[in-house]
């Protein structure tokens, strides 16, 4: 089935701390799915992809280290920046962001002799996130002026230590995609479901209304008062969450019908914070468009037989 090119329409239904939700309608499964699996793997993002260990004396090993540090988003722009060169060992103000974590642990000495409380006991026992600090590279500070590259969350534990220990690293951050490795993915998670419809087949009143509203999701199902007696009516059929509970009840489950809406698709996208959720959402139209017009590219290139 075709859909009337002109019926198509996006309507944003909210947007808050970093969570986007919006109705796609009039699409088909297939450019719904190509926009999440865009969101997911092909929208760029800064991520660290080399860690420099000068000493690191920490429970933590290397490789466990560095993995953590690149699972930490950057919130970093990734439009400012160039992917790097393949084979390019050195980094340039253009295509690197370069961070430094130097922590070193050390017992307080006014703590008190009885206490057992690390926080107490001891400085630096804690390395966060936030003791990463950007170093700019080349004329970075020329080309970022007012920028303040740094994790998305200052509160990311990286590593326990002791006294004596300490963790000296230098890391680069590269721009890549998720289909390279999951720590470029912007998005935490990026789905899309169809939106519900439910009819009711006949007038469902008194207790049966009562009953049926306990089936669904609260708000999906509200009942009138009409001239004394209950009667149940579909209110928001998006809250719905498909339990099919209503199938458990002999009474009701003929007096329902649950469908859903093929072309209405109902879009949720929590970023990690790196862009905001409208820009990325904006950032995958445009490769899904940059997409489309690589494919038509080449089949003009193609001589017809």
């Amino acid at each position: 089935d075709a859909w009337p090119a002109q019926a198509f329409r996006v309507d944003v239904i909210r947007e808050e701390d970093g969570v986007l939700e919006f109705d796609m309608v009039g699409i088909d499964a297939a450019i719904a799915n190509a926009f999440r699996r865009i969101l997911l793997a092909e929208v760029p993002t800064m991520a660290v992809e080399k860690v420099f260990v000068y000493n690191n004396t920490s429970i933590v090993q290397d490789e466990i280290l560095a993995h953590r540090l690149g699972l930490i988003p950057i919130r970093a722009d990734p439009r400012l920046f160039e992917y790097r060169n393949q084979g390019d060992e050195e980094g340039t103000e253009i295509d690197t962001l370069q961070f430094q974590l130097k922590i070193k642990c050390s017992r307080n000495p006014q703590a008190a002799k009885e206490s057992s409380d690390p926080n107490e006991l001891y400085f630096n026992h804690k390395v966060y996130s936030k003791h990463m600090t950007w170093v700019p590279l080349g004329n970075q500070t020329d080309l970022f002026p007012d920028a303040d590259f740094r994790p998305v969350h200052d509160d990311i534990l990286i590593a326990l230590l002791r006294p004596g220990q300490e963790i000296d690293v230098l890391m680069h951050c590269v721009k890549g995609i998720g289909k390279d490795h999951a720590k470029f993915s912007p998005v935490a998670t990026a789905s899309y479901r169809l939106l519900p419809d439910i009819t009711l087949l006949q007038p469902i009143e008194g207790e049966a209304a009562e009953t049926l509203q306990k089936c669904f999701s609260p708000g999906v199902i509200e009942i009138q008062n009409i001239k004394g007696k209950k009667v149940a009516r579909v209110a928001n059929a998006r809250l719905d969450t498909f339990s099919r509970e209503v199938f458990r009840h002999e009474g009701l489950k003929n007096l329902v019908r649950l469908a859903r809406v093929r072309n209405h698709y109902i879009f949720s996208v929590e970023s990690t914070g790196i862009l905001p959720p409208d820009v990325l959402v904006s950032e995958a139209i445009k490769i899904l468009m940059g997409k489309c017009q690589r494919f038509l590219n080449e089949l003009d290139s193609v001589p017809m037989e």
